[in-house]
């Protein structure tokens, strides 16, 4: 096979570059290329990535890999796969001199392998399941992979015939003795995913069955909904899986006690290294010299937001020792340094997510990136390659030393250039203030595209949603600020007490105080910002927010009723007691709040928006996925019930095919111009 040399939007159309600016556009944002983390090879000369890219006539997203010579200046980008299935989750052949990777190309999804010297891609596993993710073992012998089964299935066959039959069956109920009935947007058909190994032959196919390697323990490897192949990982001598589950049984919704487990790669009995601990233990990877074993570590049971820190065990000895644990930030992901004494990790850091490196012994940390947001990163021999976005720009591919720092590195890809190149963005700022308690907390501002001294602009103020979260120096797919911006709109976000970044006292403090300290940071900061940058409209303001910042919004209506002129609602909490009896994640309400509805119903309804209901008054607009299981459809109903009993001026978009996010192309066009033009009615007509 050829492999074509096809440019990722390098080349800046000349009538592009010379048309008169513009703003950015929902239609932009969809259509625009989308980088995935990159995998550098073995010897540190090549780099590989995804890019999706978007068909507006199917309405739907397309990935494919991509790969690029750090070796040749001024490299262009190669494009391996083009099928028109997605091709995703690329590994390295240990000696680089192929690629594996995900394809359902097949008919069903199946690891694939393309050699790189030429030839198509061939496939390396024909199971009758789809494979989910996978590994591949540092000796390129064998596969981790984990599949949905039926635990009670002898092999994959009864698995798949067992679906078959289902499939043909007429009557449609399921019957449920345990939660998760439900979970985030699916129905549980009583499959768990089950981690498997099998070898690699002399042909590179998986021929034989694949051997359970957690099947054993009762939950999901990786786990659900948001679980991928970072679950679990290979020992340097390919002996060993070590991989994170949360023992389901009766008590899965409401507990976060996930474990570190190792087993040996052809199968055994998983050993649990972590019993001790009743918190989140997670992302168990070993050093490359393999002699100790990294993990990310919570403190406090049931809560999904404690900190992870980093712990670190000595493999011969068992021995644990936590890591920088006066550093107040909360591990995202990391990688070891080739030389295992390094640690490389992201985290949340003052409205910026940023790449640090924390020395193994000593536990010093060293910022190694700056402003903007690091979504994925690789380190091999003395490169690091990042993938870094910020609220100007989708993430792009940058490299630079290991040893040193990001303030200089080299941008590697240009995507969407050519289709952005007329584009305007607006500006952006971050600003502090004194919050509740006299705490300091931060906030960005950001112009409208064709901004113009002495001019004030209508507001859209923007509530992150988490609630521990943050609205920061960062690109997002759904919540924008450059939307609003390119719509002639100034807006403003608050990263209120709860958000992440600010250290972890910070963050706790919103549980049990939803409508407290952070609906008095929200006010106070919009109030700094109109006080600090005078091309603010106050006003001529909207309110905006999804999940918690949706019951934002349910609680302003309620408790700041005049503060804006119009709101929009999108997945917002309306009824704490139907959140605490209906949301499939239950830790998250019982720890949110003090507790079970049942044992501490006080609690709950202290800041329950629908007990505030006769105050509304403010023009609502409710947006609501009908197969959000994470705030269900009630809520949204409800919201949209309580504003038309009330008379007020308000409307209701409802995704049937969406969950807590909107994300097929349509869907999301039509979401940004319904709310769009919302706004436009209130603050502009």
């Amino acid at each position: 096979m050829k492999l074509p040399l096809l440019l990722l939007g390098t080349a800046l159309a000349a009538s592009s570059a010379t048309a008169a600016p513009r703003g950015f556009t929902v239609e932009d944002l969809v259509r625009m290329e989308r980088v995935g983390s990159p995998v550098l090879s073995p010897d540190a000369g090549r780099v590989l990535y995804t890019v999706r890219a978007t068909n507006m006539d199917k309405n739907r997203g397309n990935t494919q890999l991509w790969l690029l010579d750090l070796r040749a200046p001024k490299a262009a980008p190669v494009r391996l796969t083009q099928a028109e299935a997605s091709s995703t989750d690329p590994e390295w052949s240990p000696a680089g001199d192929a690629i594996y990777f995900l394809s359902a190309r097949s008919g069903s999804q199946q690891v694939w392998r393309l050699p790189l010297a030429g030839g198509e891609a061939v496939r390396v596993t024909d199971l009758p399941l789809d494979v989910e993710n996978f590994r591949l073992s540092p000796q390129g012998d064998r596969l981790a992979l984990s599949l949905a089964v039926f635990r009670d299935c002898a092999d994959l066959a009864c698995t798949k015939s067992r679906l078959d039959a289902q499939g043909k069956n007429k009557a449609s109920g399921k019957v449920y003795d345990r939660l998760f009935a439900r979970h985030w947007d699916t129905w549980a058909d009583g499959r768990n995913n089950v981690l498997y190994a099998a070898p690699i032959d002399a042909s590179g196919k998986v021929t034989a069955q694949p051997v359970s390697l957690s099947g054993t323990l009762d939950g999901d490897v990786p786990s659900k909904p948001f679980g991928d192949h970072d679950d679990y990982h290979f020992s340097p001598d390919g002996k060993t899986v070590v991989f994170s589950a949360r023992i389901a049984g009766k008590t899965e919704a409401w507990s976060t006690n996930f474990d570190i487990y190792t087993v040996p790669a052809t199968g055994g009995a998983p050993v649990n290294l972590t019993a001790e601990n009743p918190a989140w233990d997670s992302k168990a990877i070993y050093s490359p010299d393999g002699r100790t074993l990294a993990y990310l570590a919570m403190d406090k049971p049931t809560f999904e937001a404690d900190r992870f820190h980093l712990v670190l065990i000595d493999v011969a000895t068992g021995k644990k020792r936590t890591v920088a644990d006066s550093w107040d930030r909360s591990i995202a992901d990391y990688r070891w340094s080739p030389d295992s004494k390094t640690v490389l990790a992201t985290a949340d850091d003052v409205g910026q997510h940023r790449l640090f490196a924390i020395d193994a012994a000593s536990g010093k940390v060293t910022a190694l990136s700056g402003n903007g947001y690091v979504s994925g990163f690789d380190v091999v021999r003395d490169t690091i390659v990042m993938a870094q976005a910020s609220l100007t720009s989708g993430a792009q591919l940058y490299k630079f030393k290991l040893g040193g720092t990001a303030d200089k590195a080299q941008q590697l890809t240009q995507l969407n250039a050519q289709a952005l190149a007329d584009v305007k963005f607006g500006e952006y700022e971050q600003f502090s203030f004194k919050g509740a308690n006299g705490d300091t907390v931060y906030g960005h501002v950001m112009k409208p595209w064709n901004a113009q001294p002495g001019v004030k602009y209508p507001v859209a103020f923007l509530v992150h949603g988490g609630p521990q979260g943050s609205f920061g120096n960062s690109w997002s797919y759904r919540w924008n600020p450059q939307v609003y911006a390119g719509a002639g709109y100034a807006t403003v976000f608050i990263d209120f007490h709860g958000s992440t970044g600010y250290g972890q006292k910070f963050t706790d403090s919103i549980s049990g105080d939803w409508g407290g300290k952070p609906l008095e940071d929200l006010q106070k900061g919009l109030a700094a910002a109109v006080e600090k940058f005078p091309w603010l409209d106050r006003e001529r303001s909207c309110a905006l927010g999804a999940s918690y910042g949706g019951f934002m919004m349910n609680w302003i209506a309620g408790n700041w009723s005049d503060g804006f002129k119009c709101i929009v609602n999108h997945d917002g909490v309306f009824d704490t007691r139907g959140m605490a009896y209906s949301t499939e994640e239950i830790w998250f309400t019982e720890w949110e709040n003090g507790g079970p509805y049942y044992e501490v119903p006080e609690l709950h309804e202290k800041f329950n928006p629908a007990l505030t209901v006769k105050n509304w008054k403010t023009p609502m607009l409710v947006v609501q996925g009908d197969l959000d299981f994470r705030i269900p459809t009630a809520q949204g109903l409800g919201t949209f019930t309580a504003l038309q009993r009330r008379g007020i001026p308000s409307k209701l978009l409802m995704f049937p095919d969406e969950n807590h996010w909107v994300l097929k192309p349509a869907n999301s066009v039509l979401w940004h111009h319904t709310v769009i033009d919302w706004l436009d009615t209130y603050l502009k007509k």
